[in-house]
Parts: structure tokens; C-alpha cells; sequence
């Protein structure tokens, strides 16, 4: 089996945890910036892409090297192993990006690289003319930073965060990579309560029972790479076998999400039943001022309004009040709130046992972790 140079690509913040979850398919990591690489097998491009929650995509690394001329662009991309990649027929458009690099003209660079590649193949295919471009999809990048060119092929397509279980959505959805990562940024585990009391379209309560019954959160989207002779199917029918193998689909979860829009509510549900989970999770309309419960050591994690539009902000400060009042009795329970509001725990009451900083697209925001008590254990 050929092993392959891969890269998962991560929001800031989130790198330690798609390296653990590549680490956890059992696969050797090393961490930088917004990426995680790896060496892996198609085995492993099929795996990655079915199983990393908190990942944005799979890429493969073609080559990576020092250009600063155009003309060092151009050779040093010819002399990269394309056609061990690419068919004769493949589809190969080249996007590109230039930050702190002497080569700063995207365009350019993207038309370089492409007539770097079409030349290597038409000398690997014995072509003169045009290159047919009618086949496979392969959509490469090369992505300069610092004088230094990276070179890959998307092993994706749409962005992982795409489950396909998004029947609709709110204003400001929260990405389902970034819903996972906060669930598994909490204490939660399967067999205790977990509530989310501004749920949305219910993209965290989903994802916590997609952790929850450890189900795959790409079993039911398609990827790129699937197009790909040197991605067997049997590979695909291999790693979708395993997905199968290991849902835990009869374990039972205690999920809770509510929200002050009965539009809102209704979408969840809707996107509940699109991921299977339609009776699974409950929901209901609710503020969160009235939440009351019996159940202990339970765990809630939420993404609420941060009152950053203009007229919001004396509305979400009562209502994070509302909330710490609400919540201050619940001392077995973790409670998990992202915001960028820096004022939040003066108006919730109680200050974080711990923050996180996580970027929510191009918010920068910290996740406030209060820890519930431990339940005693029987001697």
C-alpha cells in the first residue's frame, strides 16, 4: 500500500483536538498552525474524512519547497509526481493563496502552477495537444506563506463540516465542527444529561448524539476522493464497513435542546429526523430564565446570543443574568458557554473554573467551563 503525505486542516484553536482524533484512528501526528500531517494509506484518506469531527478537510501533500521567481514555481512544480495522482482525463483546476510571499499575485501563481502540471502530463501521456479534462475531479492549491509553496489536492470536496443532515438553519449558524469540538471540550458522556438551552437549528444537540452513539459524522455525505481510481471503492466499502461495525446505535442518550424562537425549534427538529436522531433528542420553545431540573451531573454547553449588533447588548446581558440565576443552583452540573462578550461572568454571576479561546469563524471568543461537582464514589 502507498502512503501518502496528509493534511488535516483545522480552525484555530481546534488543532489539539483533530491531532487527537487523528492520533485516535491510530495514525502518528505532528501539529502546526491550522494543520495536522500525517503519513496514511488510501485507507487512511477514507477513514479521515468518514470519522474526524473537528477537522475542515482532508488534503493530500504533493510537495512543499522555497519559490521566490516565478520561474522557481514553475520547474519545481513540474517536478513533482503528478501523474502518480492525476489521470490523463483528470479535472484540475488550481486555486491558490500568498501571505508574506514575494510571489504575492494569487492569479499568477495559480496560472503557473497550472501550466506546470498540464506540461508534466502531457509528457508522462505522451499528449501534444489539449489535455481532455473531462474526468475525475482533483482541485489543487498551492498556498504560499513566507516565500515557502505548499502544493495539494483536496481529498474532500465540500467541507467536512458538511454532514448533510442541514435542513435548515438560523442567522448565524454554528458550524458542526466547531458544535463537536464543544462537546468534546466538555465532561460529557453518553449515560449523563446533556442539555443545550440555546440550540438553534440543534447543531450541538445533534452532535452530541453523534458522539454520543460514536456514529461517523461523514456515514452519510459523499467525498471527492471517492472519484479516484487510486481510491479503490473496496476501500470506500472497507472504511464505511467500520463506521457500521462501531455505531453503538442502542445507546441510550438523555438530550435536551431548547430555544426562545418556535421557528428555530422546529428547524432542529427537522434537522434531528435528517440525522436520524428524530426521537432521540428533545426539543422544546423555551427561555432560558425558566430552565429547571431534577437530573444531576448532567452537562450543558451552549452557544448564546453575544450581543455584538448594535441595540442587543442590554438584552443579553439580562439574559446572561437570567441565565446565571437560573443555573447557580445546578452544582452537580458542568455548564459550558462560548461568547465573545468579555463582561459574561460579571453578568452570569460566578467566575470560569477554566476559559478556552476558540475562533467562531472570524469571532474570537472564549469558552467558559464551570465544573460541576463530582458524584461521590462507593466505597
Amino acid at each position: 500500500m502507498t502512503n501518502y503525505d496528509l493534511i488535516a486542516t483545522s480552525a484555530m484553536g481546534l488543532e489539539a483536538l483533530v491531532a487527537k482524533e487523528v492520533r485516535a484512528l491510530g495514525y502518528d501526528c505532528e501539529v502546526e498552525n491550522g494543520r495536522i500531517s500525517y503519513k496514511g494509506d488510501a485507507l487512511a484518506i477514507a477513514r479521515s474524512n468518514l470519522w474526524l469531527r473537528t477537522a475542515d478537510r482532508i488534503k493530500i501533500k504533493i510537495g512543499e519547497f522555497k519559490a521566490t521567481t516565478f520561474d522557481e514555481l514553475f520547474e519545481k512544480t513540474k517536478s513533482l509526481p503528478w501523474e502518480n495522482f492525476l489521470s490523463e482525463d483528470a479535472e484540475f483546476p488550481v486555486t491558490g493563496k500568498s501571505v508574506k510571499s514575494k510571489l504575492y499575485s494569487v492569479s499568477d501563481c495559480q496560472a503557473i502552477v497550472k501550466k506546470a502540471v498540464v506540461e508534466r502530463l502531457r509528457t508522462h501521456y505522451k499528449k501534444t495537444g489539449w489535455l481532455e479534462e473531462n474526468g475525475p475531479f482533483y482541485k489543487i492549491e498551492v498556498a504560499l506563506h513566507k516565500d515557502v509553496a505548499l502544493l495539494t489536492i483536496d481529498a474532500s470536496g465540500s467541507g467536512l463540516h458538511k454532514r448533510g443532515y442541514r435542513a435548515g438553519q438560523g442567522e448565524a449558524p454554528l458550524k458542526e465542527t466547531l458544535a463537536a469540538a464543544l462537546v468534546m471540550l466538555t465532561n460529557w458522556s453518553p449515560e449523563k444529561p446533556f442539555v443545550d438551552p440555546f440550540c438553534g437549528s440543534g447543531t450541538i444537540p445533534i452532535e452530541a448524539a453523534l458522539i454520543g452513539q460514536n456514529i461517523a459524522p461523514g456515514f452519510n455525505r459523499e467525498f471527492i476522493s471517492e472519484s479516484w481510481s487510486w481510491v479503490p471503492e473496496q476501500v470506500w466499502d472497507e472504511a464505511r464497513t467500520e463506521t457500521e461495525d462501531l455505531a453503538n446505535y442502542d445507546q441510550q442518550l438523555d438530550i435536551t435542546g431548547s430555544d426562545i424562537d418556535h421557528r428555530m425549534v422546529k428547524i432542529a427538529q427537522e434537522n434531528a429526523f435528517e440525522a436520524g436522531f428524530g426521537d432521540l433528542i428533545s426539543f422544546k420553545q423555551m427561555q432560558v430564565k425558566d430552565f429547571t431540573t431534577t437530573k444531576e451531573y448532567g452537562v450543558i454547553a451552549c452557544n448564546p446570543p453575544y450581543g455584538e449588533r448594535l441595540g442587543e447588548k442590554d438584552a443579553v446581558q439580562k439574559m446572561y443574568e437570567d441565565m446565571g440565576k437560573a443555573l447557580s443552583s445546578l452544582d452537580t452540573w458542568s455548564i459550558y458557554v462560548l461568547t465573545s462578550n468579555e463582561d459574561f461572568e460579571k453578568f452570569f454571576g460566578k467566575q470560569a473554573t477554566k476559559k478556552r479561546k476558540l475562533f467562531n469563524g472570524f469571532i474570537k471568543t472564549d469558552y467558559y467551563q464551570y465544573w460541576g461537582k463530582r458524584p461521590q464514589k462507593i466505597k
